[in-house]
């Protein structure tokens, strides 16, 4: 693509917009820069990138730049049939994605991650294992470091460990991972997707592209991802927690790879099965790449856990906090409400994303859940959903700070309370990284309201 005489309207101005704007306005391209919702920091940096030679655009002159740019480039935040990509697409005219425009530029050799759950935590984990058998590996994408960022600074000897969501999906074409993971598929953002079919299409994408070379890492345990393997020309490496597959599998409580022993699951510091997953996907990866089968254990076995995703964040009065922020589907949050062994009480509620909420509630009728503090803008949805399922054992609060107080008197020493939210974070928050913030500031206020207590 030659940058000269193109024009491009950047619509998005998060970290993934930012840094395409920035990226063209190095080569020499004509940038408008449009986003529809203005707050703070999107104006200061509207500001930056004005300073830089970008030309912003607000809502009276949109139509103007339509007709101008040659190619718009889409943030994930923005939908494939938003009027904005339409009037493009009317026009005969180029739609690229973040991730799109920067697959066209990767150098480095490229390990993909998608799924519903556990992207992040498998791509964290895969980060360990590359840097623990002696690679210089870059964790990007939906990971929170836009791939656009680091495409330039990555080589041939690099490698790009990418966490792709549905949403950079729907834009991206070009990028040849040489190992592309999906872990699992379940019902999430139908809001944006209409129905599983076209959700389910969308992950498909990312083995759909690849060669007979290179590797597509499917989890055989989930259906809808086994299916997946005819779509591909890759080799196809399997998944598995209950059988003995052609890739990666836990036999008799240890993790092996094509009949080689890796480590016993009760050596992992992260626990639930779904961790477990998440391992075994990352010991397949490790295995196409041939790594050090040692070395792959002691990064796997040491790991941690990431921000947000099941973390104990303190305790009061006998009471643990626990912060899954990032639990933004119903399958995340049965997942974590399984992997805490104290009774809980779970704080529920956000920005509806098309879900039936009724298989959460009849998971929670058999599950370890003393109580569910309900609220957010979706908490009169997920009430009816409650009842309709015969779950009572709930409280509704209008906000997230009144749900953190209320848990915080209703949990009784010795339990937990457990932010899983099951919901999207803007009604109230900028993203789910705010709202695990937000619950961290809650904690510590309780601890040192205890602390001054006479």
């Amino acid at each position: 693509m030659y940058f000269g005489n193109q024009k491009f309207l950047v619509a998005g101005l998060s970290r993934s917009g930012e840094g395409c704007v920035n990226f063209l306005l190095k080569r020499g391209a004509v940038v408008y820069a449009y986003d529809d919702v203005i707050s703070d920091k999107v104006a200061q940096t509207m500001k930056v990138l004005q300073g830089k030679g970008a030309i912003i655009v607000d809502a009276e002159r949109l139509t103007d730049a339509i007709n101008i740019c040659d190619i718009l480039v889409l943030s994930p935040g923005i939908p494939i049939d938003n009027q904005l990509a339409v009037s493009f697409r009317k026009q005969g005219k180029a739609i690229l994605g973040e991730e799109e425009l920067a697959s066209l530029y990767l150098r480095a050799t490229a390990v993909a991650v998608t799924g519903t759950n556990g992207k992040t935590t498998t791509v964290s984990m895969l980060d360990e294992v590359f840097k623990s058998n002696g690679k210089n590996s870059v964790p990007c994408g939906n990971y929170g470091n836009p791939l656009i960022n680091v495409v330039e600074d990555l080589t041939f000897e690099d490698f790009a460990i990418v966490e792709i969501s549905s949403f950079q999906l729907e834009t991206l074409f070009s990028l040849r991972p040489h190992a592309a993971v999906i872990l699992n598929i379940t019902e999430d953002h139908l809001n944006r997707h209409y129905n599983m079919e076209n959700y389910v299409y969308l992950k498909s994408k990312l083995i759909r592209t690849l060669r007979e070379s290179e590797y597509a890492v499917l989890n055989y345990d989930d259906l809808r991802v086994r299916e997946l393997a005819k779509y591909t020309r890759g080799k196809v490496v399997w998944i598995s927690a209950t059988e003995r597959v052609d890739g990666a599998y836990v036999d008799s409580g240890t993790v092996c790879c094509n009949g080689n022993a890796y480590f016993t699951v009760d050596k992992m510091a992260v626990g639930g099965i779904h961790n477990v997953y998440n391992a075994l996907a990352c010991v397949a990866v490790s295995a196409v790449f041939g790594f050090n089968i040692y070395k792959t254990s002691q990064a796997l076995c040491s790991f941690k856990g990431v921000k947000h995703r099941i973390q104990l964040v303190g305790e009061v009065n006998g009471v643990d906090y626990v912060d899954d922020s990032k639990a933004t589907n119903v399958d995340a949050t049965i997942k974590a409400v399984d992997s805490i062994s104290k009774p809980m009480v779970l704080l529920l509620g956000g920005k509806d994303k098309g879900y039936d909420y009724s298989p959460l509630f009849k998971f929670l009728q058999n599950s370890r859940v003393a109580h569910a503090v309900i609220y957010g803008e979706n908490r009169i949805k997920m009430m009816n959903a409650a009842i309709d399922t015969g779950y009572y054992g709930f409280s509704l609060c209008s906000d997230f700070g009144a749900a953190v107080r209320l848990a915080n008197y209703v949990a009784k020493p010795g339990q937990s309370v457990l932010l899983s939210p099951a919901s999207a974070s803007f009604d109230e928050f900028a993203n789910f990284e705010d709202r695990g913030e937000k619950f961290c500031e809650f904690v510590d206020g309780l601890k040192n309201e205890r602390a001054v207590a006479p």
